[in-house]
């Protein structure tokens, strides 16, 4: 039969169905479950770390070299000009084909010649014309350069002679007794003078030094100055 203005019976659910199918739904919606996410470890942070720096340093020398090539090609460009600036002064300063740079020598000048003893004269002199007893007379020899230009003369002992005589008696003679004899060499301008002094103690000498017990006794005497081969000459004096 028929059951007419009644509804059809509906299927009763328990309330743990309901849940299930709830939760499902539930789960179906969110989707698949996310595992938990890790902190990256210490290791990786100094790593991306020195990354970034060594990035940092890479720009940095970067910009360093454009600014030393910045300055080198100004530097360059300013050299390459002053040149072609000078040559065009030059030029315009200069414009007769003729003229020629002036060259400064830069060689070392050549020493000092020796003195040529021919233009060299050797002067005897004593302080004074006469001396008294006990009086010793001071002997002077003077060198002067003759010649038009500066030279160099060896005035040292190696080279000069006192000689004091009374007639043809030999005196004294200052290499008698003298040990070894010295080279000193002195440069003489022209017209100028080198003058050498010798105080003489008013006693005998003989060659090689002898012992001479005599003295000289009152009267002339003469002296004479010797350079080398060139001689002086005679200074006339007065012991008493």
């Amino acid at each position: 039969m028929v059951n007419k203005g009644k509804q059809p019976p509906r299927a009763r659910t328990s309330p743990s169905a309901n849940g299930r199918a709830r939760a499902q739904g539930t789960n179906r919606s969110r989707g698949p479950a996310r595992p938990p996410r890790r902190r990256p470890s210490p290791a990786v942070y100094r790593r991306r770390r020195l990354v970034v720096f060594g990035a940092l340093l890479l720009v940095l020398a970067m910009l360093i070299a454009g600014v030393i090539a910045v300055s080198s090609s100004l530097s360059s460009k300013a050299d390459s000009g002053a040149p072609k600036n000078q040559a065009l002064g030059a030029a315009s300063a200069s414009p007769d084909p003729s003229a020629v740079p002036t060259v400064v020598s830069t060689t070392t000048p050549p020493p000092t010649p020796v003195c040529d003893l021919n233009l060299v004269t050797v002067t005897a002199s004593t302080d004074q014309p006469a001396y008294a007893a006990g009086q010793n007379p001071v002997l002077s020899m003077k060198i002067t350069n003759g010649g038009a230009a500066a030279c160099q003369v060896n005035v040292g002992t190696s080279q000069m002679e006192f000689l004091v005589m009374s007639g043809e008696d030999r005196i004294f003679s200052s290499k008698d007794c003298q040990a070894k004899g010295e080279d000193l060499v002195k440069q003489i301008d022209p017209g100028k003078s080198e003058i050498a002094n010798f105080p003489w103690q008013r006693n005998r000498t003989s060659e090689g030094c002898g012992v001479v017990s005599a003295k000289p006794a009152s009267g002339t005497y003469t002296f004479k100055a010797v350079l080398g081969n060139k001689a002086s000459t005679k200074a006339i004096f007065q012991l008493g």
